[in-house]
């Protein structure tokens, strides 16, 4: 699986996610001026899900009906534990799922929302 990781998720992420075989490109090492709308965009075109903690990737998605692989958005979770948790939605939900999917995981919880 193609993963972006938003600009707010936490960068060392990223290495634990590579470490367990995900294809991860941070944002934040893109160019630092582009908009959630470009970010979206880009990860479609690449086909890669967007893992976040901004609400705005879902509102795109939803609210105007923008193209997407998928968008995990992760609240209030410690950043230490921003990889494990996108690791265990996707044991438990599957990766196919997630990428067609908007999933919203808290310490709690998990809502998933399938795009047609």
């Amino acid at each position: 699986m193609k993963l972006a990781l938003d600009v707010c998720v936490w960068p060392k992420a990223a290495d634990e996610l590579r470490s367990q075989g995900y294809d991860v490109v941070l944002v934040v090492e893109m160019n630092k001026a582009v908009s959630d709308d470009e970010i979206l965009h880009w990860a479609y075109k690449e086909g890669r899900s967007i893992l976040t903690l901004d609400k705005d990737f879902g509102k795109l998605a939803v609210l105007l009906g923008k193209a997407h692989r998928g968008i995990v958005r992760l609240v209030d979770i410690h950043p230490l534990a921003q990889a494990t948790a996108f690791l265990d939605v996707i044991r438990m939900y599957g990766s196919e799922l997630v990428a067609r999917s908007i999933v919203t995981v808290s310490k709690d919880r998990c809502r998933i929302r399938v795009m047609s």
